[in-house]
């Protein structure tokens, strides 16, 4: 499966479900042809213009990690075995890393990691929980989801993540 792309002081954590077999297959993130991901962090200004999937360890030069929920399969949502989701190895790399946000790239990313029904979430930024990032759930950007696509979410978050970066970068140096 894909390596984590995860450092320390990252502004954003995207967390998807797991790989998808085109991603898997190509050893890169979001690399599935209807996959709207990189699309969207362009369109968004989280990224300068449009990477390719291959290019994604460029992201942590921009603040941006990148990970998964199930690190230990690939394949569509509804294939993966309940046993493959590792909550608790994100929860320990969010509080490993101390990103300032992490990203759910689509409701069942969220749903796995709450141990909550997806009819139970809804998107945008969610409640804190102790010991965690800021937490935002976006629609996925698969392009199985494209009912359920709607670009507003990722545009708030990406607000949120500029905030961010414009606090930090006019914070008086120590």
């Amino acid at each position: 499966m894909l390596p984590d792309l995860l450092t320390d002081k990252l502004d954003l954590v995207i967390c998807g479900t797991a790989a998808g077999a085109a991603s898997a297959a190509r050893g890169a993130y979001y690399a599935g042809p209807g996959n709207r991901f990189w699309p969207i962090l362009a369109e968004t200004g989280l990224t300068p213009r449009r990477f390719l999937p291959p290019e994604f360890p460029a992201l942590l030069s921009l603040g941006i990690g990148l990970t998964d929920v199930c690190k230990t399969v690939s394949g569509q949502d509804e294939h993966l075995p309940r046993h493959g989701f590792d909550r608790l190895r994100l929860h320990a790399a969010m509080q490993r890393y101390r990103p300032r946000l992490l990203a759910f790239n689509s409701k069942r990313a969220a749903s796995e990691f709450y141990a909550m029904p997806t009819g139970r979430i809804a998107y945008g930024m969610q409640p804190p929980l102790p010991e965690m990032p800021e937490i935002w759930v976006l629609p996925s950007t698969s392009g199985l989801a494209c009912r359920a696509w709607n670009a507003t979410p990722w545009q708030a978050m990406a607000s949120r993540v500029a905030a961010i970066r414009q606090d930090r970068n006019s914070a008086p140096a120590r």
